[in-house]
């Protein structure tokens, strides 16, 4: 039951975010005698500063935010997982070499990385996300090697070991599978991060280009007229709250069930 709600809001906009293309909606659909209008039947969350209907744009932009997420969280998850596995079985140069490119970047907070690197490869969705990729598989690095070197010595790995199996077989069925409880609670909390970093990559116009639908960007035009017309910002503001909390205390629950330690 404890996380039956959070589940809920998840589900929701995971689906909000398949089924928004099959569902007919108009979100680039301009409507000028409807600028910052309230809420009506016809647009439940009102209008936006072109006369957009609200809602449409916010399920739009709910594909693009889940969309991104989801996939610079399997990108970074496969590539910083690889890394960590090689630097903790291996260790030695090979450790150090990797664990002290691993410093690098956690030199310098993430966020300020990706927009660094958004910067210098230009809007779009595509950039927006490589630039995420490449600043988001350090903590995965990290989990891995930690995790690896605490497994290693076990007798089942050294049995497989003296039994000749291959690296690749030792990590992929006796060591990986032990690392994806605490690696499947990053990932719900990396995919609430990303959704932020997203939404304030596009507040800042590295990110999702108009006219096409981001909740930062809107975020960003809704700001110009919070006085006149505060239902813009504050639809905008709830869903995006709402879907990333709902995804850290579904992380928070996941990790309870898991008996995983931070």
């Amino acid at each position: 039951m404890k996380a039956s709600l959070p589940a809920f809001i998840v589900l929701f906009w995971l689906c909000a975010a398949v089924a928004a293309p099959w569902l007919g909606l108009s979100p680039d659909t301009i409507h000028l005698q409807n600028i910052l209008s309230h809420p009506d039947w016809h647009a439940w969350l009102g209008y936006d500063d072109l006369g957009r209907d609200i809602l449409a744009r916010l399920l739009s932009g709910a594909r693009v935010s889940v969309t991104v997420a989801v996939t610079v969280t399997v990108v970074t998850f496969s590539v910083g997982t690889t890394i960590g596995l090689l630097a903790g079985y291996f260790g030695g140069w090979l450790d150090k070499l990797l664990m002290h490119s691993t410093d690098v970047f956690l030199a310098f907070p993430g966020i300020l990385l990706a927009i660094a690197f958004a910067a210098v490869l230009g809007p779009g969705v595509g950039n927006l996300m490589l630039a995420l990729c490449m600043t988001s598989w350090v903590s995965y690095t990290r989990l891995t090697r930690a995790q690896v070197l605490a497994i290693r010595g076990r007798q089942h790995v050294l049995a497989a070991q003296v039994l000749g199996a291959s690296i690749p077989r030792i990590l992929r069925q006796h060591i990986l599978p032990l690392l994806l409880a605490p690696l499947l609670v990053e990932m719900t909390f990396s995919i609430a991060s990303l959704i932020i970093a997203e939404a304030s990559l596009s507040f800042l116009g590295l990110g999702i280009q108009p006219p096409a639908a981001s909740w930062g960007a809107m975020l960003r035009d809704g700001t110009r007229y919070l006085l006149v017309a505060p239902h813009y910002v504050l639809a905008v503001g709830v869903s995006l709250m709402s879907l990333v909390l709902a995804v850290n205390m579904l992380g928070d629950s996941l990790r309870d069930s898991l008996q995983v330690k931070r």
